[in-house]
C-alpha cells in the first residue's frame, strides 16, 4: 500500500498549530487545493465524520472519513468510510518543537483500488498526494504565522 508522510516545522506554538489542524471546516477558505470540508457530525467520544472534496492534479477526489482526536498527544487519526479511493487512512500530528515552534506531520496510506493499473498509478498518486500534503501544511503555516 502506498504511503506518504510530510513533516513541516512551523514557527508557532504547538497549541496554535493543533487548533489550525483540527479546524477542518476552515480548510477550504485558505487551502487552494481543498474545495470543501464539512463536519457532518460528532459522537459523544469526540469522533467526527467529515466530508471532503479535494483537487488532485486536475481531478476532484471526494470521500467521507471518521476523524478521531487525541487532544493530549495532538494526533488526529482518520479513516475513509466511503469515497473515491479503496482505502485512505492516516493521521495529523503536532509536536512541540521548543522555543515556540512546532512540527506538523501529515501521514497517509492509500489504495487506489485498480489492481491492474497499480504499478502505473501508485507512483503518480503518491507524488500528487505528497505535493497536495505539502501545500496543505504550508497553508496551515501561513495561516498561523499571519495571525501572530
Amino acid at each position: 500500500m502506498p504511503h506518504v508522510e510530510v513533516n513541516l516545522p512551523i514557527k508557532a506554538p504547538a497549541a496554535d498549530a493543533w487548533q489550525a489542524v483540527i479546524r477542518l471546516e476552515d480548510y477550504a477558505a485558505y487551502m487552494e487545493n481543498v474545495e470543501s470540508v464539512s463536519v457532518l457530525g460528532e459522537t459523544e467520544s469526540g469522533a467526527r465524520t467529515s466530508e471532503w472534496s479535494v483537487l488532485l492534479k486536475g481531478s476532484v477526489l471526494e470521500w467521507v472519513e471518521v476523524d478521531e482526536l487525541d487532544e493530549e498527544n495532538r494526533v488526529m487519526s482518520f479513516h475513509q468510510v466511503s469515497g473515491d479511493l479503496d482505502e485512505f487512512n492516516g493521521y495529523w500530528r503536532v509536536e512541540d518543537g521548543g522555543d515556540g515552534t512546532s512540527v506538523v506531520t501529515f501521514s497517509v496510506d492509500f489504495e487506489i483500488g485498480i489492481p491492474l493499473l497499480a504499478d502505473m498509478l501508485n507512483p503518480v498518486a503518491t507524488r500528487a498526494l505528497r505535493e497536495n500534503s505539502e501545500h496543505m501544511l504550508r497553508a496551515i503555516e501561513r495561516r498561523i504565522t499571519a495571525a501572530l
